[in-house]
C-alpha cells in the first residue's frame, strides 16, 4: 500500500516513488530511534581458515524481531563486516576523547557496506528499521584475529 501511496505522489514516477519511500523509512527510524532495544541476538562468524573470528551483539525491542530472517541477515552481515574491516569503535561516541584516529575507517557504524559501498552500515540498519518496525542497535563486537 505505501507503495501504491509513494507512485501515485511522484506521478507514476518509480525513481521518485523510491526516494520517496527511503525518506519515510529514514523518517520511521529516527522516531523507533528512542525507544528501548534490549532483546536481540548474538551472531558469530568464523572466517574461512579459522583465522578470524567475530561475536556481535545486535539488539531490538522484541524476542519476536530477534527471530526474523531479516534481523539474523542483518546480524550476519554486520559480524562480516566486523571480520573483513576490523572496525575498533561501534559509533564516533565510543571513541575516547583524544584518540587520534579517522572515525569513518575505525567506527562500525560510519563504515561503507562491504556488500553494497553506496551504503553505510547505519543506512543498513536504518533500512532493516523500516522493514521490521523495531528499534536496532549493535550494542557491542569482539574480532579475534589469530596470531595477533
Amino acid at each position: 500500500m505505501d507503495c501504491r501511496k509513494a507512485l501515485d505522489e511522484a506521478g507514476g514516477n518509480m525513481d521518485k516513488a523510491c526516494e520517496l519511500l527511503i525518506q519515510r523509512g529514514i523518517a520511521l527510524a529516527e522516531k523507533k530511534a528512542t525507544r528501548v532495544a534490549n532483546q536481540g541476538i548474538i551472531e558469530t562468524y568464523v572466517h574461512s581458515g579459522g583465522k578470524i573470528g567475530v561475536m556481535v551483539e545486535i539488539n531490538c525491542e522484541t524476542d519476536f524481531v530477534a527471530r526474523t530472517e531479516q534481523f539474523k541477515a542483518l546480524a550476519h552481515d554486520i559480524a562480516m563486516q566486523i571480520a573483513a574491516m576490523s572496525p575498533q569503535f561501534v559509533s564516533r561516541e565510543d571513541i575516547p576523547p583524544g584518540t587520534e584516529c579517522d572515525p569513518e575507517a575505525a567506527c562500525l557504524l560510519l563504515q561503507p557496506f562491504i556488500k553494497d559501498p553506496t551504503k553505510t552500515i547505519q543506512n543498513t540498519i536504518t533500512e532493516t528499521v523500516a522493514k521490521v518496525g523495531e528499534n536496532i542497535k549493535v550494542r557491542r563486537f569482539i574480532r579475534f584475529e589469530l596470531g595477533y
